[in-house]
């Protein structure tokens, strides 16, 4: 059976390893605190990444493609949701943005989880502030449309394995 190869998965994730490495640039060198929003978006950019790179090594025939290409695009689904719930807590009036919480170490440390998990995905006052730019589009802009165009990719990959094994049936 036809592979697709490696390299389409080493290129997502290495995608995802830059737009880490960019996050911890803006945070310990440009001294710039992730709120907890920005922290599970991190932590998305990890699972799309985690999933790309063992599908690189694993170099999966077409139904593994299709199910890794599925697995990371439903994890670039879920972080650009909470991207979208940062971008709309920014654009919020001054008087409707949420007071800022406890940070998400403190929550997980004093709080149930469920509790936690909430207040995490809710948002807070720290996640509508905007502390950096970039033509014109917030971190948490950027951070939708990296989601966005890695969730587009995955599916790209889900479509071309799918083609390539109708194509093998096709005798093409």
């Amino acid at each position: 059976m036809r592979k697709m190869g490696a390299v389409p998965y080493f290129l997502g994730a290495l995608a995802c390893a830059l737009l880490l490495g960019f996050g911890y640039y803006l945070q310990y060198v440009r001294g710039l605190e992730p709120c907890p929003l920005c922290l599970v978006q991190r932590g998305f950019f990890y699972a799309v990444g985690v999933v790309f790179i063992i599908a690189a090594f694993h170099n999966p025939a077409w139904i593994g493609a299709v199910l890794y290409a599925t697995l990371a695009f439903l994890f670039a689904a879920g972080g650009a949701a909470t991207a979208s719930r940062q971008v709309w807590l920014q654009h919020l009036p001054p008087d409707k943005v949420p007071q800022c919480g406890p940070d998400l170490f403190f929550m997980l440390e004093n709080f149930p989880l469920a509790q936690a998990l909430k207040k995490l995905v809710a948002g807070s006052g720290e996640c509508a502030a905007v502390d950096w730019t970039f033509l014109g589009l917030s971190i948490a802009e950027w951070s939708l449309a990296w989601f966005v165009v890695l969730g587009c990719y995955a599916l790209w990959l889900a479509v071309r394995a799918i083609r390539s094994r109708t194509s093998m049936f096709l005798g093409a």
